[in-house]
């Protein structure tokens, strides 16, 4: 399947190449620090030995296991003391503690989203314009590397090296994409928030403690919520794949409407019942659309259009297509092979062998010195997702929120089921008036999303949604 742009340009969708899907080595580059302060994506210095030393697997995975152990026994604990709070949860200090916490991650999380909404402003390129939605989706999958179409900076796990189709990758003296380079989303925002994003993950299981401080159980989905979040941003900021933008932009703003609430609830406001319903279905909403969103973005390939000479053609073509690690093996004179990837042979062309390293340093080198004044715009196939460390990111997350998904469905269609019965039911008795299948609907996505809520913090607690954690009284 795929969709043709007035440019030629192509959004192809297809299978992702088995190749993606083997398990990450460790020798995949590492997430590079953001620029240097100064910059409209950076507020503050990281020191660049912190930044990749924090993106090391063992931290999220002995920081996640440290907390699930802790969390069981406390649970233990709890149980044992008959459920009776902490005497600390009853003390001024506890309460003024829980306020800040809950204020400061408000306040964090819209930073976090007003920075990164000003990234993606400056990167996504408008599907309305020449190349259309194939413009868009390259300024949404390739996150390095300056801007324009086709001259993204792209890993290649079958040479080992960073490579572009516009011609030499700008890249630092380290062999990594160059920190100085603006244009594309790492570089504006997602490298600098992305990582602290990460970091608030760790600090975030305060929640947990909050609870368990209250004399309450942590859920195992709560357990199993918090320590997958770790692991999932780790490994989007680690392997640097694309759609962790989703995660970033989208968790920061819920996040900040979430802790706004709980910071108001703090201090007894009241608010409206229809707005907790509101928030408590986009806190879930955003796992089944974040993940299928994400999800996406290995069945997406698009084509560039590279200007070469006309007897290096195909030998420009075989050159460009390593870089995307979808690529056409052609020889001098196989331009209809090239034209047929052009008017459909795109599929044949994803398939294809990779050529080696030499093949495509001669193909560019004799496209390059060519002193040949014809010239003919070809067209590449660009895979969204080009390394298997990026495709790991991408499925880690998505086999993360596959539970909350399931949850989220199942509670919705047994909530929907329930309406009806009761709609049928009065409708027997002689009352005309009937809810129309959109106001069950959306009732049912409110029952559902308040029971996942429920089921992750409260562990099945009669009370859920937003209103208990703060105050243990209202209920909606």
């Amino acid at each position: 399947m795929f969709f043709t742009m007035p440019s030629g340009a192509t959004i192809i969708g297809g299978l992702p190449s088995s190749a993606l899907f083997s398990v990450p080595t460790g020798q995949e580059p590492l997430g590079v620090p953001p620029p240097a302060p100064g910059s409209s994506s950076t507020t503050f210095a990281i020191p660049d030995h912190i930044y990749t030393a924090v993106l090391d697997a063992r931290v999220p995975i002995t920081i996640a296991t440290l907390y699930a152990v802790t969390v069981k026994l406390l649970n233990r604990y709890n149980t044992s003391n008959g459920k009776k709070p902490w005497a600390i949860s009853k003390t001024a200090p506890f309460k003024a503690f829980v306020i800040l916490h809950n204020l400061f991650l408000a306040v964090y999380s819209a930073w976090t989203f007003w920075g990164m909404l000003g990234g993606m402003r400056r990167t996504v390129v408008s599907p309305m314009g020449p190349h259309g939605l194939a413009a868009t989706a390259d300024s949404l999958c390739q996150v390095n590397g300056p801007p324009g179409f086709g001259y993204a900076t792209v890993h290649s796990d079958t040479l080992g090296q960073w490579t572009s189709f516009s011609g030499p990758a700008p890249l630092g003296s380290d062999g990594a994409p160059s920190r100085e380079v603006y244009g594309r989303l790492w570089n504006e925002g997602l490298a600098f928030y992305g990582w602290i994003f990460y970091l608030s993950k760790f600090y975030e299981v305060l929640d947990t403690f909050v609870i368990l401080a209250k004399g309450k159980l942590s859920s195992t989905l709560q357990t199993y919520h918090h320590a997958g979040a770790m692991m999932c941003m780790w490994a989007g900021m680690r392997y640097m794949s694309a759609p962790i933008w989703i995660f970033v932009l989208v968790n920061s703003f819920i996040h900040a409407l979430m802790y706004t609430y709980y910071t108001l609830t703090a201090f007894n406001v009241r608010v409206p019942t229809p707005i907790k319903r509101s928030l408590t279905t986009m806190q879930i909403m955003q796992f089944v659309l974040g993940a299928s969103f994400a999800m996406l973005h290995s069945f997406i390939s698009y084509t560039i259009p590279m200007v070469v000479p006309v007897e290096n053609a195909a030998k420009a073509a075989a050159a460009s297509s390593p870089a995307a690690g979808a690529v056409v093996t052609t020889t001098l004179g196989a331009l209809d092979s090239l034209r047929q990837l052009i008017t459909g042979g795109l599929d044949a062309a994803v398939a294809s062998p990779v050529p080696t390293a030499e093949s495509v340093a001669a193909a560019a080198a004799a496209a390059a010195s060519s002193s040949s004044s014809q010239t003919e715009t070809i067209f590449v196939t660009q895979p969204c997702i080009t390394t298997s460390g990026e495709t790991f990111a991408i499925w880690l997350n998505v086999f993360y929120l596959a539970p909350l998904t399931y949850l989220f469905v199942m509670f919705f269609i047994r909530s929907y089921l329930r309406r009806s019965s009761a709609e049928s039911s009065r409708q027997v008795k002689g009352k005309p008036r009937r809810q129309s299948n959109v106001t069950l609907a959306e009732k049912a996505g409110w029952d559902a999303a308040r029971d996942v809520n429920r089921e992750i913090y409260h562990n099945g607690s009669e009370e859920g949604g937003l209103a208990e954690k703060t105050n243990g009284k209202a209920r909606y």
